[in-house]
C-alpha cells in the first residue's frame, strides 16, 4: 500500500526554484534599475559576476543582496568578484571558492561554490564563474572549473559569463553533459547579438522555462542582460515516505 502511494506521489511532483545568473557591469550603471529588475525578477538563486571585490566588499555585497530582496550566500572578494545570493527559502550548507592561476597583466579571476538545500529536495552544488576574454586562458580557466564540477556528486547548477559563445571551446567543454537552456543573445545589452552568458543545469534537474529580460530596466541596469531560468527539483525518497506515514495516519483516523 505504502510504495503504491510513493509511486503515486512521485507521479508530476516536485519542488520549483527560479534562479538568475547575471554580470551586473561593477554596478557601474544604473543600480536604482538594477534593485528593481532584480526584485521583478524574483530568483530563489542569484549568480552574480563583476559584484563588490575590493574596498568594503562584505558591506558592499550585503548591501546589494538586501536591494534585491536577497541574502548573502558566498563569494565577493574571496571568489573574486563571483556572487552567490539567496532567498531564505534556500539553506546553504557550506561555501567555497576557486581562484584560476594569474596572467601577468591580466584580472584575477575565480569561482564561488554553494552546496544549498530547499525543504524536500537533497543537496545542490550552485556555482558562479566569470571566464577571460583571452582565449587561450579562458580554455585553461575552464578545464580547472570543469574539474571542480565533476567532482561533486550532488547535482550543479552553473552560472557565467563564459566569454564566448556556445560554438568555443570552453562553453562546449562545460555544457558536456548538462541542459544548457538558453537560446537568446545577452550581449551587449542595448543591442544584444551575442550568447556570452550562460546557465548550465544538471540533467537531474528540470529546466520548466528560460529567458532573457531585456526590458528597459535591464538596459538600464548593465551592460550584460540577466538569464532566468524556472527549475523544478525531484523531491528526495525521505519526502515520499514522510508524506506516505501522514497519509495512513490521517486515513486510519
Amino acid at each position: 500500500m505504502v510504495a503504491a502511494l510513493l509511486a503515486l506521489v512521485s507521479i508530476g511532483v516536485g519542488i520549483g526554484l527560479r534562479v538568475v545568473t547575471y554580470n551586473v557591469h561593477s554596478l557601474r550603471d544604473d543600480v536604482g534599475a538594477l534593485a528593481l529588475l532584480m526584485r521583478e525578477l524574483e530568483p530563489d538563486i542569484a549568480i552574480i559576476q563583476e559584484a563588490p571585490r575590493r574596498w568594503r566588499w562584505r558591506t558592499r555585497c550585503a548591501r546589494l543582496a538586501h536591494s534585491f530582496g536577497l541574502y548573502y550566500a558566498a563569494g565577493g572578494l574571496p571568489a573574486l568578484g563571483n556572487l552567490i545570493l539567496t532567498t531564505l527559502r534556500v539553506r546553504v550548507e557550506s561555501t567555497w571558492h576557486l581562484r584560476y592561476p594569474l596572467t601577468p597583466g591580466r584580472h584575477m579571476r575565480g569561482a564561488a561554490f554553494a552546496r544549498c538545500t530547499v525543504p524536500g529536495t537533497d543537496p545542490f552544488v550552485v556555482s558562479g564563474s566569470h571566464l577571460s576574454t583571452h582565449d587561450r586562458e579562458r580554455e585553461a580557466q575552464a578545464t580547472l572549473l570543469l574539474r571542480a564540477l565533476d567532482s561533486f556528486h550532488d547535482p550543479v547548477i552553473l552560472g557565467a559569463d563564459l566569454n564566448e559563445t556556445p560554438d568555443g571551446p570552453a562553453w562546449q567543454m562545460l555544457a558536456s553533459g548538462r541542459t544548457d537552456p538558453g537560446s537568446s543573445p545577452t550581449f551587449p545589452a542595448r543591442s544584444p547579438d551575442r550568447r556570452i552568458d550562460a546557465l548550465l543545469i544538471d540533467p537531474r534537474i528540470t529546466v520548466d522555462s528560460c529567458f532573457v529580460a531585456d526590458t528597459p530596466l535591464a538596459v538600464q541596469s548593465s551592460d550584460h542582460l540577466p538569464l532566468t531560468a524556472d527549475l523544478t527539483f525531484p523531491h528526495h525518497r525521505a519526502h515520499f515516505v514522510e508524506q506516505g506515514r501522514e497519509f495512513m495516519i490521517n486515513r486510519k483516523g
